[in-house]
């Protein structure tokens, strides 16, 4: 992780919640894209923070460790004041505000998120394990950053989806940011005819963003580079 110096302290500072989940990658995601970042595992650390990242992983172990930690409660909060926030796969769950079929705890209780997108999602979606699939994806608001040649098209993205949701609906505040076709997606899906329309991957709504894929897995840096000029507000 970047050693947070004076010459750099122009970047904004990004953590990476470090309970579950893909951490590592991001870390380096965020840093090739030009921020610092900090592991966050207590709600103390929230504050020196310009952003969030909520990785991929289990988004019922991830919301009951951060209800564990005490972190939950002081990031929501954070969220409806209008911190900035990119969650992926997992993460997308977790900014939510509504789930399909969210997880039972041992006494019946539902997963809790943290809200804040209007929108409702379903976990695993996209199927099992074995259904995990990589496409590429035409990308809305890219053609902007620093990083893309002015007047030139963005290059689609390349994502990996590994037991990915996707969303059902969304609010008029929700900006849809990409599409996948039925063709795209896990074969198995087509031939059980399990979906038949083109499925929301990808959303933004102020200072949140969210995917239901893996940019980090790949070495794609744009969606990473999209949500640092959200936090600087240049996006």
């Amino acid at each position: 992780m970047t050693e947070i110096t004076a010459c750099d302290t122009a970047a904004p500072l990004v953590g990476v919640l470090a309970l579950q989940g893909g951490i590592r990658e991001h870390v380096q995601a965020l840093e090739a894209a030009g921020a610092r970042t900090m592991l966050v595992r207590r709600a103390s650390e929230l504050d020196a923070l310009d952003g969030l990242v909520l990785p991929g992983g289990e988004s019922t172990t991830i919301d009951k460790l951060m209800r564990l930690y005490g972190i939950a409660g002081p990031l929501r909060a954070k969220i409806r004041d209008g911190f900035p926030v990119y969650g992926s796969c997992a993460g997308m769950i977790l900014l939510a505000d509504r789930i399909t079929d969210p997880a039972l705890d041992a006494a019946g209780e539902p997963q809790q998120t943290l809200g804040g997108l209007d929108l409702t999602v379903r976990r695993n979606a996209f199927g099992r394990q074995r259904e995990s699939f990589e496409t590429s994806l035409d990308f809305d608001g890219l053609q902007d950053l620093p990083s893309q040649e002015p007047g030139q098209q963005a290059a689609p993205v390349h994502a990996v989806f590994i037991r990915a949701p996707w969303v059902e609906k969304v609010g008029s505040s929700v900006q849809v940011l990409a599409k996948v076709l039925p063709q795209e997606a896990s074969t198995d899906i087509i031939a059980e005819g399990r979906d038949s329309v083109a499925r929301i991957v990808a959303v933004r709504s102020g200072k949140l963003l969210a995917t239901s894929f893996h940019p980090e897995v790949t070495g794609e840096r744009r969606i990473h580079e999209l949500f640092i000029q959200m936090i600087r507000g240049d996006a």
